[in-house]
């Protein structure tokens, strides 16, 4: 049983996350309930023929608090450290047992139940768990700065100090999600060869936080900054020591000391953060604050160091983007290629490094259940213990759940050799199946008109408010509950309503003769004039039922003057269209927009996996504002005020989408 500080911190930390998340939640969106698809992918992960179980408990545990971990450079971290225990004696088992470490921001008194302490599922099966606080938060010392490079030094540390405890048998695994596992990430790419670290499994993890999360097409991710900045980071960052402060007297003037640095180090962080990005500062573009926060610089070094890595992603998570290319990249260090390149058809995997990416919200893929915890174990007694599971044996380490037929697909490449990139191209209305002002259609045959456009305009807010990535930016926060209800959520489930008005557009294919599943990351190709000098495009990817109701899968995002692409980190399709166009998002890759001339934009609009039924349609919705989801800077908007687009449709101006299609 927790101590009753231990009590009151759980439950005030719990009370913060989800009040955190809530205050930025403009609109009740979320994802539909789906059956537990963890238990479905257990068996997708191991070798054809596994037997593994994971067995009964054998220990009971017990956790030390607040064990002092100092730093190289003084600083005192706070540890809590589950052992197991005998289960007739209840004195601490010998072992030796391999340890578990998870560094957090959010207070590790939270506990197992929210997934962001230690598991003592576990540790009652033969592991000693450790969680940390990382420095400037919670109980630890220090000061706080988001992934700060410290934080990386001090996750090499910890491995060297949690391998080193008692009964331990000096190997170790990292666990945890979000902030926790791009924790791992980081660490696992530093602590170099023959270090005790020898399997991570993070969840929910990005491959490059100014791209996945901070910013979209380079417009700040109103949403997102505001739930997690704005609420969640400092509640969390202040609860732990405040719930010390209200719940142990004898150690008042410690925890308040502790809150003041927090709350201060807290306010200047977030200061620095709005000043820099919010107003047009240099963190508003891919800069060295970014660089040196970035999972996919280290992804590489993570191989060489022999550490395997398990990870979790969600297709309606925060990292949506991040954690496919998170896998092929591991693939592709593992098989001696550029780690950003896309995998070739037929290359040699492993199952050292796997993806499983189901349905999830970024609250949802970091949640716990048995069965979660029970794919942690099987990963962790490969790799820590040498059980012969089959896991690391897997022909197909890629598990992609199909959103449409609600089974994984196992595969092997990303992006999926399989599926063909298929170019779709914008024409003329009306098919009769959207209500939007044009209702245009999308077909593979190329425009052949000399002329030919759609208008659409610029507002600081549009029907795009009752939208799906209203809830999945602040990390399904809203549908969270009524998931758990199992009741669909508005604009979610149909989301028609986005469609309406002078600030979107759609087009949409003739019902599909045969099913075609849409694998993989998307293209999107516009050609349009403005009156401005810069532009905002949202494009969004739907499914549309027979009975008219609009599915949204994938949105992507540019703004205009980033419209520059990097031919050399671009992922092409070999005949003029791209699969995954990079836009470098630096003040020299910025260029006005020249009012009144046709310009070419290529949006990168994040993977998806969904098999479309036959006789649906496939949809494009192109919209000028995603409020309050993507707040530009104020600079960035007075070049966007008053804007009217046309976005064209004809043989010399071929707006279209390239979507990869199996079937």
């Amino acid at each position: 049983m927790p101590r009753p500080r231990r009590a009151l911190t759980a439950a005030l930390t719990a009370a913060a996350v989800l009040a955190g998340v809530a205050v930025a939640v403009s609109a009740p969106t979320g994802v539909a309930a789906v059956d537990d698809p963890i238990a479905a992918a257990e068996s997708a992960s191991a070798a054809p023929g596994s037997t593994w179980q994971p067995g009964p408990e054998r220990y009971g545990h017990r956790v030390i608090y607040d064990v002092p971990v100092r730093m190289s450079d003084g600083v005192v971290l706070r540890a809590d450290v589950d052992v197991p225990t005998d289960l007739s004696t209840g004195a601490d088992a010998s072992g030796p047992f391999p340890t578990l470490l998870t560094m957090t921001p959010y207070g590790k008194d939270v506990g197992a139940s929210a997934g962001l302490g230690t598991l003592p599922y576990l540790v009652k099966r033969g592991y000693i768990d450790v969680a940390v606080d990382v420095r400037g938060t919670g109980t630890s010392g220090g000061s706080f700065n988001l992934f700060d490079p410290k934080q990386t030094a001090d996750g090499v540390q910890l491995v060297t100090w949690a391998a080193h405890l008692p009964h331990s048998t000096g190997r170790v695994g990292l666990h945890g999600a979000s902030y926790l596992g791009i924790d791992q990430l980081l660490t696992a790419g530093a602590v170099g060869k023959d270090s005790p670290l020898k399997a991570i499994f993070p969840v929910v993890s990005a491959n490059d936080l100014y791209r996945d999360a901070a910013f979209m097409g380079g417009i700040p991710d109103g949403s997102f900054d505001m739930a997690y900045l704005g609420a969640l980071l400092p509640l969390t960052n202040l609860v732990s020591p405040l719930a010390g402060a209200l719940a142990d007297p004898a150690n008042l003037l410690a925890d308040v000391r502790t809150v003041l640095n927090h709350a201060g180090n807290t306010l200047s962080y977030n200061a620095r953060f709005l000043l820099q990005a919010y107003l047009g500062g240099v963190d508003s573009y891919d800069s060295s604050y970014w660089q040196a926060r970035r999972p996919a610089n280290v992804l590489a070094d993570i191989v060489a160091n022999g550490i395997p890595a398990y990870l979790v992603g969600g297709e309606f998570d925060l990292f949506q983007r991040g954690e496919p290319l998170n896998y092929a990249a591991l693939q592709n260090a593992w098989a001696g290629r550029p780690a950003g390149a896309p995998m070739r058809p037929g290359q040699p995997v492993t199952g050292r490094y796997q993806l499983l990416d189901g349905p999830f919200t970024h609250l949802e893929g970091g949640g716990v259940g048995s069965n979660f915890e029970q794919l942690q174990l099987e990963w962790f007694d490969t790799w820590l213990k040498d059980a012969p599971t089959g896991m690391a044996d897997t022909p197909t380490p890629l598990h992609y759940y199909d959103l449409g037929t609600k089974q994984y697909a196992d595969t092997t490449t990303y992006p999926l050799s399989a599926a063909t990139p298929t170019t779709f191209y914008f024409g003329a209305g009306r098919t009769g199946s959207a209500l939007s002002t044009n209702d245009g259609s999308l077909s593979v045959e190329t425009p052949a008109a000399a002329a030919g456009a759609d208008t659409l305009a610029w507002a600081p807010v549009g029907s795009t408010i009752c939208a799906r990535s209203q809830d999945q930016w602040v990390m399904g926060a809203a549908s969270l509950v009524p998931h758990l209800a199992g009741l669909a959520v508005p604009c979610i489930d149909d989301d028609r309503p986005s469609q309406l008005g002078p600030t979107s557009l759609t087009y949409s294919t003739a019902p599909l003769p045969d099913a075609r599943t849409v694998a993989g990351p998307i293209s999107a190709t516009l050609y349009a004039t403005a009156n401005t000098r810069d532009t905002e495009w949202i494009v969004n990817v739907e499914d549309v039922a027979p009975d008219g109701l609009s599915k949204p899968l994938t949105q992507g995002a540019l703004l205009g003057s980033f419209r520059a692409v990097n031919e050399a980190r671009s992922w092409t399709t070999g005949d003029g269209h791209y699969v995954l166009p990079y836009h470098d998002y630096t003040p020299d890759s910025a260029h006005a927009v020249t009012p009144g001339a046709v310009t070419r934009y290529d949006i990168e609009v994040f993977p998806t996996y969904a098999t479309i039924p036959a006789g649906h349609r496939i949809r494009v919705t192109v919209s000028s504002t995603d409020a309050p989801h993507l707040l530009p800077t104020p600079r960035q908007t007075l070049e966007l005020l008053g804007g009217v687009y046309r976005v064209q449709r004809s043989a010399s101006a071929p707006s279209s989408v390239t979507i990869p299609l199996l079937g």
